[in-house]
Order: structure tokens, then sequence, then C-alpha cells
């Protein structure tokens, strides 16, 4: 029996279509995080669901598409966010996430959650001033947790 990839166990792509969607319907409400958005494209929630899809192991559509890891590391350069909203940012997601009725499993749940700490923590990071791409920085790939970890900075 093969372990399904995080992609296939939410259900593809449709999913993260569905949470991305909502999510951004949401965001421009929040009083924190709807300056930071204020001029979002209107293909913003299909971008971020074709990222999340890639890293949580579905096909590489982003990559392909919009440039990779380095391409969205260079969406938050000089954005200045804050810890607090990266942890708004995170916390709404997962509102929305569990107002979709998406896989609540806790395996599921704590893999999710790993990614979402990590990405939305080197977003920080990336946003922060002097922060610089990295044009070869890898896809991060993230899985069940079981097979020693996701993404190492230049290391694959």
């Amino acid at each position: 029996m093969t372990t399904p990839t995080l992609y296939d166990w939410i259900g593809g792509l449709e999913p993260l279509r569905r949470l991305t969607a909502e999510f951004y319907r949401r965001v421009p409400h929040d009083p924190l995080l709807g300056p930071v958005f204020a001029g979002m494209n209107a293909d913003h929630p299909e971008h971020v669901a074709l990222f999340l899809a890639e890293v949580l192991g579905g096909p590489a559509l982003y990559s392909e598409r919009h440039g990779g890891h380095p391409e969205m590391v260079r969406h938050h350069l000089g954005k200045h966010l804050s810890e607090a909203m990266r942890r708004r940012w995170i916390n709404l997601l997962l509102d929305t996430y569990t107002d979709l009725a998406l896989p609540a499993d806790p395996e599921f749940a704590s893999a999710l959650v790993g990614y979402l700490e990590w990405g939305s923590r080197l977003a920080v990071i990336n946003s922060a001033p002097g922060a610089s791409v990295s044009e070869h920085a890898p896809m991060p790939k993230w899985n069940w947790g079981a097979t020693g970890g996701p993404y190492v900075p230049g290391g694959g």
C-alpha cells in the first residue's frame, strides 16, 4: 500500500482552490490583514492554491506557470510583515479551513499546520529589509513528517 501525498489526502486542487478563494474573500474584512492585501491581483487566490498544491505533493503547476519558490519569495520582499500579521494569517486560514469542513484528522492537520508555520515564518523573514531571493531555491516539499523533514535551504 502506498502512502498518499498530502495533496491527494486533501482531495487535490479543487479543495485548495475553495480554501484560498474563501480565505481571500475574508481577508479584506480583517483590520490587520486587509491593508496588506489591498492591491491584491484577482488571480492571487488561484496562484496560492497552485503553490500549496505543489508544496503538498501535487503537480508542479505553480513552478511551471509562475516561477517556483524564488517567485513566491519575490512577492514578499519589502512587505514588512509582522509576527502579529503572520499569526492572524494562519488563524484566518485555519478558521476558513475548518468552516469548509476540509479533512480534520490529526495527522493531516499536523502536517498542514507544520507547513503553514514554517512557510509563514519564512514569509516574515523574506519581507524584512535586506532580504533577497535565491534564484535556485527549490520548491518546498511537505509530507507526513515520517521521512526526515521538509525543504532545507540550499539542500534540496
